[in-house]
C-alpha cells in the first residue's frame, strides 16, 4: 500500500511539473498586466462618454482576463486530487498550488468586482444623463 501511495504521489508530481507551466504563464500574466490594467480602473472619468469608453476599453481586457481566469482554472482543477496526499513530499507542491489557487481567486475576485462596478457606474450615470435631459425638456416648457 506504501509503495502504491508512492508511486501515486510521484505521479501527481510530474503531472503538477507539466501543468505548472500554465500556472506561471497565468500568473506572470496576472502580475505584469491584468493587476496593472485592473488599477487603471479605479478612478473613472466624470463624463458619460469618458465613461463608456473606458467601459468599452475594460471590455476588451475582460474577454483576454477572462481566458486567463479559465485557464487557470481549468489547470487548478486537474490537480484536485492533491487533496488526498499529505506526506512531507508533496507538501511543498501542496503549498505551490495554494499560491496559485489563493492568487487566481483573488485577480478572477476584483476582475468581476471591476466589471460589476463599471456596469452599475454607466448606468447610474445613464440614468441622471436621462433625468437631465428630462429636467432640461421640463424648464423649456415653462419658459415657453
Amino acid at each position: 500500500m506504501l509503495s502504491n501511495k508512492r508511486i501515486q504521489e510521484l505521479e501527481l508530481v510530474m503531472e503538477f511539473e507539466k501543468v505548472e507551466e500554465c500556472f506561471k504563464e497565468v500568473s506572470s500574466w496576472i502580475e505584469n498586466v491584468g493587476r496593472k490594467r485592473l488599477k487603471e480602473t479605479i478612478n473613472l472619468d466624470d463624463s458619460l462618454e469618458m465613461l463608456l469608453q473606458a467601459q468599452k476599453q475594460f471590455r476588451e481586457f475582460d474577454l483576454v482576463a477572462s481566458e486567463y481566469c479559465r485557464r487557470g482554472q481549468e489547470a487548478l482543477k486537474k490537480m484536485d486530487r492533491w487533496e488526498d496526499f499529505s506526506s512531507v513530499d508533496v507538501h511543498s507542491y501542496r503549498v505551490k498550488l495554494q499560491t496559485y489557487k489563493d492568487q487566481l481567486e483573488e485577480f478572477c475576485t476584483q476582475l468581476d468586482e471591476n466589471r460589476h462596478r463599471i456596469c452599475e457606474t454607466v448606468r447610474l450615470y445613464e440614468f441622471f444623463d436621462k433625468v437631465r435631459q428630462g429636467i432640461c425638456c421640463m424648464e423649456k416648457g415653462v419658459k415657453s
